[in-house]
């Protein structure tokens, strides 16, 4: 995708959010459902890409990533009326004799970049919030995961309109290319010197963003806790998903 094309979907999907549609909750509603019946069409799919990509067993493919997803959607649909609902708020002297509350709105269009060690998981969950909140998505998968990005492309572009929601697959470059645009909302999950070169040019335009990056992970062992249940904990977090997680224990302190 070139740049003009890029200039084109960001445009679409602004054009779309100034409708008005989004905010509403039967549109919100709506999108989620269509996200999760999305994820059962195509689970099948989504473990052969996941087995392709990091050679996960189906099951791991579910415990690590859909299973958490669904549990996601879910809440978010239980939830969804009582987070659109005004909060009261303390009026402050000045307006003396009114009522105050906070109405939530949505950001507008926002971008989400996923990483490679949970290349399902971790590209749909923020878009899970970011539709609950009423904003449009663009998706940018891991090109180090290409069958995942292929079939979340692919399932993506048959069930959402790309006004709303789409996918932009790619190398490194077009990711330089999509924050180039001007976007209302950042999501990034990756590394601690990617994160640094998208919170600089997010700054251009004062564009909020959230970095899930990576750091160290101890692990602490109190003097008074179960050393075999405490080592099979610390085993099992730094093996899963091979090691490729980013609560992995890295060390480990010892009372």
């Amino acid at each position: 995708m070139g740049k003009a094309e890029m200039e084109t979907l960001v445009n679409r999907q602004r054009a779309f959010f100034h409708t008005g549609e989004t905010p509403y909750y039967a549109f919100r509603k709506r999108q989620l459902v269509s996200l999760k019946n999305m994820l059962n069409k195509y689970e099948k799919e989504i473990y052969r890409a996941l087995k392709n990509d990091l050679n996960k067993s189906e099951y791991e493919a579910f415990t690590t990533e859909l299973g958490f997803l669904h549990t996601e959607i879910d809440f978010a649909l239980k939830h969804l009326k009582s987070w659109m609902k005004p909060e009261k708020t303390e009026t402050p002297v000045t307006h003396k004799g009114s009522k105050s509350f906070i109405q939530k709105e949505p950001y507008g269009i926002t971008l989400v970049i996923a990483p490679w060690n949970y290349p399902l998981h971790l590209a749909i969950a923020p878009v899970i919030g970011a539709i609950a909140a009423g904003n449009t998505v663009v998706l940018k998968p891991s090109e180090f995961t290409q069958s995942t990005s292929a079939i979340l492309a692919d399932m993506i572009r048959t069930t959402f309109d790309a006004s709303h929601f789409t996918v932009v697959e790619g190398t490194k470059e077009v990711s330089q290319q999509l924050l180039e645009q001007r976007w209302d909302y950042i999501f990034f999950t990756g590394s601690t010197n990617v994160g640094k070169i998208i919170m600089e040019k997010a700054s251009k335009h004062l564009t909020p963003v959230t970095l899930e990056l990576g750091g160290k992970s101890p692990a602490i062992v109190d003097q008074d806790a179960k050393l075999d249940l405490a080592a099979k904990r610390i085993v099992w977090g730094k093996f899963t998903n091979a090691g490729q997680t980013c609560v992995a224990p890295d060390y480990v302190y010892v009372h």
